[in-house]
């Protein structure tokens, strides 16, 4: 799928998955700008993640959900991908008909940390904020790729 969310106008939710933490983010419903929404607690062997990140798209009414996929600097997968993909089919079928996608995500949570740093924030007491940033980055991306 293109970055325009399957040609369906409207906000598109970004998610950066963790092992602990999945950072979410949305776009305004003209798709420019990506802001934070919250970091949900990853759920092991339960489907709390997956039930909140879907109540977060019907609440947001999105047109399309974007997923952070992590790749090697050589352009492969490897255990986080296919993490991040496993979660991401239990999202789309949570969520369907709202079309799911991913998107690269090399970098963003390097990125977010850089940025919080920058800002005179401590990396260690921001966790969640690294997370919630890491999904902008990535949805943002996502939204400027379709630019």
């Amino acid at each position: 799928m293109s970055p325009e969310g399957g040609g369906r106008p409207g906000r598109v939710l970004g998610i950066d998955v963790g092992s602990v933490r999945i950072g979410v983010a949305v776009c305004d419903p003209d798709r420019i700008l990506a802001t934070p929404v919250e970091t949900v607690a990853r759920t092991v062997g339960g489907h709390a993640d997956v039930d909140r990140i879907s109540a977060l798209a019907a609440e947001y009414e999105v047109a399309a959900v974007v997923i952070g996929l992590p790749r090697t600097l050589r352009n492969t997968t490897g255990a986080a991908a296919e993490a991040a993909r496993t979660f991401g089919d239990a999202v789309a079928a949570a969520v369907a008909p709202v079309p799911v996608e991913y998107f690269d995500e090399r970098f963003t949570t390097v990125t977010a940390q850089q940025a919080l740093r920058a800002s005179g924030r401590s990396v260690k007491s921001s966790r969640q904020v690294i997370d919630q940033a890491a999904a902008v980055a990535i949805l943002q991306g996502w939204l400027d790729a379709g630019r």
